[in-house]
């Protein structure tokens, strides 16, 4: 695994991610979520915010888009100093700020995890629907990891998918966007198994974990691809950090401090560093 040592002599990180999302007033999800994701496995975050959200467990009450313009300049303050050895992208909000970040992040040529986030768990909009097309066709062809859900790949593909089969066909065909691993994670589909499907050059592979049942699932999604994103950071291939954040999230998941009244957040302390 990459480490480097920090300035001054300080402790080593496994890898800078430069996070592209909007901010969550309840803190479970988005850009704290995300934070809080890369400094339990050992990174170091760096963000440009997208959206200031007020929200909580049970829903979204209102969403602030900051001008494209500004996304740009937090890109490019962070990236002229600090640096990134990998990107994750979040909550874009609409087509100006996608095509934006598309841009940025294609300068750079660092690993991407493409989060296309769309819909937060409560149901409330976040992706504006002329930015679907700008995600698909200028975005997920920089993903390193493109990792949809089933609602927001049914929006990228413009079909149902209600099964595990057509999970699979569909991340197949999420790869023709260009994306070089696309894994469709299968949270929404039935049965008492959680099963996500990952897709990549060498084909298919079908992730297998007993579902945990529980209500604390809000910024699963940030979680999972902010732990993909530090792996990559620090070195790992892609299956190896997918593996990684997938055992992660599950520990967050199980150890969720039982907060708010709808959907609560996890606990991102857990196996710190590791």
């Amino acid at each position: 695994m990459a480490e480097r040592s920090a300035p001054g002599g300080g402790a080593s990180l496994s890898g800078r991610v430069l996070i592209i999302a909007g901010s969550d007033s309840g803190a479970g999800a988005g850009i704290q979520a995300d934070i809080k994701t890369v400094m339990a496995l050992g990174g170091y975050a760096t963000t440009a915010i997208t959206a200031v959200t007020a929200q909580n467990t049970v829903g979204v009450r209102d969403v602030a888009l900051l001008p494209a313009a500004m996304v740009g300049a937090q890109i490019d303050a962070v990236t002229e100093d600090i640096g990134a050895d990998a990107v994750k992208t979040g909550m874009l909000g609409s087509a100006e700020i996608a095509a934006l970040v598309a841009e940025r992040v294609g300068r750079l040529g660092k690993p991407v995890v493409v989060d296309p986030v769309m819909v937060a768990t409560s149901g409330d909009a976040l992706l504006a629907r002329d930015a679907v097309e700008v995600v698909r066709a200028r975005l997920a062809p920089l993903a390193t990891v493109l990792t949809p859900n089933v609602p927001e790949a049914e929006l990228l593909l413009g079909r149902e998918i209600g099964s595990r089969a057509a999970q699979r066909e569909a991340a197949l065909d999420l790869r023709r966007t260009g994306a070089m691993f696309v894994l469709v994670k299968g949270g929404h589909l039935p049965g008492s198994s959680m099963v996500d499907v990952l897709a990549g050059p060498e084909g298919v592979t079908e992730l297998v974990s007993p579902r945990i049942e529980t209500r604390h699932t809000h910024g699963t999604g940030c979680t999972l691809a902010s732990a993909i994103a530090v792996g990559l950071a620090a070195g790992m291939g892609v299956p190896e950090a997918v593996a990684r954040a997938r055992q992660y999230l599950r520990a967050a998941m199980l150890a969720a401090p039982g907060l708010g009244q709808g959907h609560g957040p996890l606990q991102h302390a857990v196996m710190g560093g590791e």
